[in-house]
């Protein structure tokens, strides 16, 4: 490959930013090649609906992949979380790093817990899945909280807290923490209590499918763990026929024995933004050891959650 930089594709986002500015520094590392990062408007970052209004699906995505495929860049990061579940043809996903935290957080007022909220608090999230797992848990727990859909950056949402428009916000901690702003959480939400979207925490490179040897050199930056683990939360969600905006939460995670890792376990959430009817199952099996194996654990999870009545709480599915 010649020494001219690589062109890395990213939304504007101080968020994309700053996991792109990680990327292109660990691709540098690997490539001994400058990167150079290339901003991107998506459909996402501009529309002011609510994501669960304009499908969520995609939103973030196309216009990277629309540079991709026209050759204006070489390579691109997105949310993985953010990624349709079907993969174009000619792309791939080179490397799936890996993951950080995949909890969601609370950020409150008076650095207040989530139990601790007041009667009547309003908690602000753009997020379906969010909202259906918090109104459960407030609904099972004897917790009176109103969940309030928000749009806008971190720092838009955080000041509708320090502005007293909202008691608190939810957001993903592997976002706080990649901007530095960890410090501002004031309550973590353990994923017994909000499971987190499929794929949440990790990060997708992605680059054409017919550049075998960019895809050769981004393979190094993979982690086998969180592609498995990742594979198995979004197969679960295409086969239940929801897209990114749908109240569902997936999480795949390692069952260790000492140090020897022993199995891996999927659990998967749908409701009703109410709170008031929830699908959530789980299964447990051997440590996937290729895509496919992966991509049947979550089918065989998603067939026991509609044979419970999922897709009746998911309101429109994805076409």
């Amino acid at each position: 490959m010649s020494d001219n930089p690589l062109r890395l594709g990213t939304r504007r986002s101080t968020l994309a930013m700053a996991q792109s500015g990680r990327v292109a520094e660990a691709v540098s590392q690997v490539t001994g090649r400058p990167v150079e990062l290339v901003e991107i408007t998506t459909y996402g970052d501009t529309s002011r609906e609510h994501l669960a209004q304009i499908g969520g699906t995609g939103v973030f995505v196309t216009a990277l992949r629309d540079a991709l495929l026209r050759g204006d860049v070489d390579f691109a990061v997105h949310s993985l979380k953010d990624l349709p579940t079907t993969q174009p043809e000619d792309l791939v996903l080179a490397a799936v790093p890996v993951r950080e935290d995949p909890r969601d957080v609370i950020v409150a007022r008076d650095a207040l817990k989530f139990t601790d909220l007041p009667r009547g608090a309003r908690i602000g999230t753009g997020s379906p899945r969010r909202m259906a797992q918090l109104n459960a848990y407030a609904r099972t727990h004897g917790l009176d909280v109103e969940t309030v859909p928000v749009r806008g950056n971190v720092d838009t949402r955080i000041g509708y807290v320090h502005d007293g428009e909202l008691d608190a916000v939810v957001l993903a901690a592997a976002g706080l923490s990649r901007i530095g702003r960890i410090d501002e959480v004031t309550d973590f939400l353990s994923v017994d209590t909000v499971l987190p979207a499929p794929g949440q925490g990790a990060l997708a490179i992605e680059c054409a499918a017919d550049n075998a040897e960019l895809i050769a050199l981004l393979g190094e930056l993979d982690d086998p763990f969180t592609r498995a683990a990742v594979t198995a939360e979004r197969s679960l969600l295409a086969a239940l026929e929801a897209g990114c905006s749908a109240p569902v939460g997936a999480l795949a995670d390692l069952l260790a024995d000492g140090q020897i890792v022993k199995e891996m376990r999927l659990r998967g959430v749908v409701g009703t933004t109410d709170g008031t009817r929830m699908v959530q199952l789980s299964t447990t099996g051997p440590v996937p050891e290729t895509n496919d194996q992966a991509t049947a654990l979550g089918r065989e999870l998603a067939s026991e959650m509609l044979a419970q009545g999922a897709a009746g709480l998911m309101g429109e599915r994805a076409q």
